[in-house]
């Protein structure tokens, strides 16, 4: 394929990009159409992905975040919905370095997998094991680790988070995140940035787009997958860093609700969230209510994780432009 170029040079925040991958193909954005008809009830069944592209301005490079993760993470999400897909994750991966190169990236970029069952079929209608059909958007949407004094504030939601046997909260299904968008809707018509989910047997879950830790006496702790919560790479990579690099001993445990309110940091973790300080949660203030030491600390390493600027964790990250070689 002929590789086509952004008509407009670098694209900026908020403008739609030139071209999308669908159904195998990069696709100019105004012809990426279909009926109205295939809109609305097909969506209930659809998965989706949130990978990060990080701008590297001195090597003139894009380094996609733990890619093979999210797209492993992506195929099960299909198939806990019985969708197969007609793509390999090599096929997607390739797919996500062609976005880079049409719509001629220079900064940070958002990709937004999503896959379908296509020809209309209705999202509450019965499959096992249909075909279905991936698209691919991605956008510029610039980090904010560089913003040093970040945080949130948050208050614990009235929604509940679902149980697995209910609707698993470990895959990313468009109908688990009216979950989320009930939460968030919550906690921003009360003054609040984001709300934290509490599970169906009262312990905290997640926050409405992003996964929970708090510190306490050097120890920082999250809740476990079982809580309830999605099985997130950020989460994973966040915990690696910890233990590994800054020597926080990591503790996987159910949590109170009322250990949000007397810890010494808490804070938030994912693809859109990166890593976020929690400067209260329910007007009370972890710590100073400003980001902690610990907070601090891993919003750096991980910045310079992602962007390119740590060659020990060269393996989280694959380059889509090829300016850069992958280091060890």
């Amino acid at each position: 394929m002929t590789q086509e170029k952004h008509p407009k040079g670098p694209l900026a925040q908020g403008e739609h990009p030139a071209f999308l991958w669908w159904k195998g193909e990069l696709v100019p954005w105004e012809k990426a159409t279909v009926h109205v008809t295939m809109v609305g009830w097909t969506a209930i069944s659809s998965v989706f992905e949130g990978i990060r592209g990080y701008w590297n301005a001195q090597e003139r490079e894009l380094y996609i975040f733990h890619p093979a993760a999210h797209l492993d993470r992506f195929n099960r999400s299909m198939k806990l919905m019985r969708m197969t897909s007609p793509y390999s994750k090599d096929q997607l991966l390739e797919a996500l370095k062609q976005l880079v190169k049409a719509n001629s990236f220079q900064g940070d970029v958002y990709f937004q997998p999503l896959a379908y069952f296509p020809g209309g079929v209705p999202g509450y209608v019965g499959v096992l094991e249909r075909p279905g059909e991936v698209m691919i958007v991605s956008y510029a949407r610039p980090s904010t680790l560089e913003q040093e004094e970040k945080s949130s504030t948050c208050c614990v939601s009235t929604w509940l988070r679902p149980m697995d046997t209910q609707m698993p909260p470990r895959a990313k299904m468009l109908p688990i995140y009216q979950n989320s968008r009930m939460v968030a809707t919550e906690a921003q018509m009360n003054g609040y940035d984001y709300g934290i989910i509490m599970n169906t047997q009262g312990k905290v879950a997640e926050a409405s787009h992003a996964c929970v830790f708090l510190v306490r006496d050097g120890t920082a702790i999250t809740p476990p997958i079982t809580a309830g919560i999605l099985e997130s790479i950020t989460r994973t990579a966040v915990m690696d860093l910890l233990r590994d690099e800054l020597g926080i001993p990591v503790v996987e445990r159910e949590v109170d609700r009322t250990e949000l309110y007397v810890a010494d940091e808490v804070f938030l973790c994912g693809t859109a969230m990166e890593v976020e300080a929690v400067a209260s949660v329910d007007k009370y203030r972890p710590g100073a209510g400003a980001p902690g030491p610990v907070t601090r600390r891993l919003r750096r390493l991980f910045r310079d994780v992602v962007r390119g600027m740590e060659t020990k964790y060269a393996h989280w990250r694959t380059p889509a432009l090829g300016r850069a070689a992958t280091r060890a």
